[in-house]
């Protein structure tokens, strides 16, 4: 028999078993042998009438083989060797799941891990040696983050910790759009503004740059120069102020995500494409390697070759280049920096961009599968379920920074990740101000400060923190701590399926669930009691809940406070 502990979680050990009993059934000609190569699905259940997990297999191979799931089913349950006793009873439900309940006994024996591993619990090697690229907010250097930008800042960010967590080299990126006629914009806004406040009479253009921001880099600039800039003319001006804005904008993005948490290994500025003529030699490549083509002065590339509605303009008839031919340039140079894998996190509206970037991905010869996109949905801000009012147009939104400022940097970031990232989000901030258990980050910060409190009271009263060898873990038997433990087990699972999908809520959703498990137990029972053995056990225990907390928290980037 063999210790069932060298299986990180439970679900592992049952897949083998599942695989071990398929391979039974073909030696013995039970089943015939068809084509199926894996993986072996196994998936938690939510309804404990259904065992705590099933798996899909015999309905699978049933297309496979062309028979019957429910046969097939029964096959595999007959040549389960369950030879470590980790199940409690198997069961065939419906058209051909396996339900596997799991004894009580091997659930509490998972708690060694917890400790064992203590911060390093969740994090595995699945990624080994694959260098990851993840490139995300890069909002063009034209304002401040507004809180659409903080949505996908957090995303990317918890996105790039779940692929480190998983053994990942993760490189995280900023890309700085600091090319074309939206900086020209900036700049002749921003010298407007300040010919305003040297005295001129302007009449500013609807289209440009609204804000007060606006304003203020002008000021500073008037503060700064005085009047000089008026003695030459508008054109010889605007490359200054365009450089000035951007310059300064971008020092401000900087600070605000460094106060949202938000940290990147590299800002790329677009200009680095075109050094050396970078985009028009790798468009002449394309074009010689029949991937582009002419219509008068106007190059189109063949996307309609990969799957695309349409071929897409890289070159404006004007000869001017298109953000799409700086996007190809762009990805063609993150691939060159070596990276096996690419995630973009795109707004919703880019949803229409993903097959043509596929489909230069793959012109260039590589995978298009290498690459990944994530949209992030839009973000609507309310107070009390009333909406807060937002106008792009008119310079009127609220900020990245004002948020943060307002509900701190943990409710910010933990109530961003509270939906899929396709998903609207309606972010409240009154709620995310509550000390409540209304409040999802609150509820969750407060049961690791109550385990916190646990662990003082234990000392306080002369205990020795025990560790796993120094209680019986048969102590942990009624179905709260049953459930406790349960959870604490499923963490890897969750953290390797959030890096499998790339879908960091899932940590938000399982935190909540473990701390509404957690505070449930805890307003029953007594950890620290008169008998001793129980204390023990039930502060083993806690004290696994609470790495785990800690441990999640940490992937969101969300403090796991001591005292609240």
């Amino acid at each position: 028999m063999s210790d069932p502990l060298e299986w990180k979680v439970v679900r592992d050990r049952l897949i083998k078993l599942l695989e071990d009993s398929l391979k039974a059934c073909w030696e013995k000609g039970a089943l015939k042998p068809g084509e199926f190569k894996g993986p072996v699905e196994m998936e938690f259940t939510r309804d404990p009438a259904f065992g705590d997990y099933a798996s899909n297999l015999a309905m699978v191979l049933a297309s496979v083989l062309r028979d019957n799931p429910r046969k097939i089913a029964g096959q595999l349950v007959k040549n389960l060797d369950d030879c470590d006793g980790v199940l409690e009873k198997v069961e065939i439900a419906g058209p051909g799941f396996i339900n596997f309940f799991v004894r009580d006994a091997v659930w509490a024996g998972y708690l060694e891990n917890v400790l064992r591993l203590g911060s390093g619990y969740g994090k595995s090697e699945n990624g080994k040696n694959r260098r990851v690229q993840v490139e995300f907010v890069s909002a063009n250097p034209t304002g401040p983050l507004h809180v659409g930008h903080a949505r996908g800042a957090v995303i990317g960010d918890v996105v790039a910790n779940i692929l480190k967590a998983s053994g990942c080299n993760v490189f995280k990126e900023y890309y700085i759009n600091d090319v074309g006629n939206q900086m020209n914009r900036l700049g002749r806004s921003v010298y407007l503004r300040y010919r305003e406040l040297a005295g001129d009479r302007i009449d500013f253009p609807e289209d440009h740059y609204q804000g007060r921001y606006i304003y203020e880099l002008a000021g500073e600039i008037l503060d700064k120069d005085g009047k000089t800039h008026l003695e030459k003319t508008e054109e010889e001006e605007i490359p200054f102020f365009t450089s000035y804005a951007a310059e300064s904008i971008m020092n401000g993005i900087r600070e605000d995500l460094k106060a949202f948490g938000v940290l990147f290994d590299n800002y790329f500025s677009e200009r680095e494409l075109y050094k050396e003529r970078g985009v028009d030699r790798l468009l002449e490549k394309l074009e010689k390697n029949g991937f582009i083509y002419r219509e008068g002065d106007t190059l189109w590339f063949r996307s309609t070759a990969f799957g695309d509605e349409k071929d897409r303009v890289v070159v404006r008839e004007t000869g001017e280049p298109t953000y799409f031919a700086a996007d190809i340039a762009y990805h063609k140079n993150k691939y060159e920096r070596g990276f096996d894998n690419v995630i973009d996190i795109w707004g919703a509206d880019h949803h229409g961009y993903i097959p043509r970037v596929k489909a230069a991905v793959q012109a260039m010869g590589i995978d298009p599968e290498t690459l990944r996109i994530i949209l992030v949905q839009l973000v609507s801000l309310s107070r009390e379920g009333k909406p807060v009012p937002m106008s792009t147009r008119a310079g009127e939104f609220v900020t990245l920074r004002e948020v943060v400022d307002e509900v701190g940097k943990d409710a910010a970031r933990y109530n961003f990740l509270m939906r899929r990232s396709d998903s609207h989000l309606d972010f409240d901030l009154e709620l995310a101000k509550k000390q409540s258990n209304e409040n999802p980050v609150y509820y969750v910060q407060y049961a690791h400060a109550r385990i916190e409190s646990i662990i003082r009271t234990a000392r306080e009263r002369g205990m020795k923190i025990p560790g796993f060898g120094e209680i019986d873990p048969l102590q942990l038997r009624i179905p709260e701590e049953i459930a406790l433990i349960k959870a604490i087990t499923r963490y890897p699972e969750i953290v390797e399926g959030g890096a499998r999908s790339l879908e960091p809520h899932r940590l938000t959703f399982y935190l909540n669930d473990l701390a509404s498990i957690f505070h449930s137990y805890y307003n029953k029972n007594r950890v620290i009691s008169d008998d001793p053995d129980m204390s023990r056990a039930r502060l083993v225990l806690v004290i696994a809940v609470g790495i785990v907390i800690r441990n999640a928290l940490g992937l969101l980037g969300v403090s796991a406070p001591e005292k609240m």
